[in-house]
């Protein structure tokens, strides 16, 4: 179907450019929502004759866009979601959800999220306020307000916890050792033994 453009749409043109789309793309989305005409001859005498309105209305609905854009772009949102140990999320952050942490005047039609966030971390999320208009956020995905205040300083979350992790199985292996050696010394040797066969191995000390 050919149309007549009444506003930029993202990967596909300019107002006033007459576009071939698909019959779905344009009775489901563009001409409900008034961003094409069908391009008759009819419909084009009509937008020449409107194109200086239109012109008109989209700089100053820009330009509204831009003023609340510069107060929201750059800035960081905090999402406290459960994860497991590998920082995939038990659920999911979608559109909705960022829309709903942004506030006014951000709805969940202008985020651009290609699939739900799914793990945690520092996300940077494209919210387009207007066909000509888009700013960036941060989304900080966190099982707490003190990983949130981490990863916002850089640190990788997921990363700290596994160093943590080895760190205490080493220091446990270690720990065995000794009170193995000390019931060695002793002549304990049954006892020792059993000590060490109940402390991790180098491979599950690692992990």
């Amino acid at each position: 179907m050919e149309l007549v453009l009444l506003e930029r749409v993202e990967n596909l043109g300019n107002m006033g450019d007459i576009v071939s789309v698909k019959n779905g793309f344009a009775r489901n989305f563009l001409l409900p929502q008034s961003k094409a005409l069908r391009a008759t001859k009819a419909n084009l005498v009509r937008f020449e004759a409107e194109r200086d309105f239109l012109e008109k209305r989209n700089a100053e609905t820009a330009k509204k866009a831009s003023d609340e854009g510069s107060d929201l772009d750059g800035k960081t949102y905090l999402a406290i979601r459960q994860a497991g140990e590998t920082g995939i999320l038990y659920g999911s952050v979608s559109s909705r959800d960022v829309a709903e942490l942004i506030g006014e005047p951000v709805r969940r039609a202008m985020v651009v999220l290609e699939q739900p966030i799914k793990a945690l971390g520092m996300h940077d999320v494209r919210i387009k306020l207007h066909p000509e208009v888009s700013i960036n956020v941060i989304i900080n995905v966190a099982r707490t307000e003190d990983e949130a205040e981490r990863q916002a300083a850089g640190e990788d979350i997921i990363a700290s916890q596994q160093d943590e992790d080895k760190a205490d199985a080493e220091d446990d292996a270690a720990e065995r050792a000794e009170v193995a050696k000390e019931m060695f010394d002793e002549g304990h040797g049954d006892a020792a033994e059993d000590e060490l066969a109940d402390a991790p191995g180098e491979e599950e000390a690692s992990e």
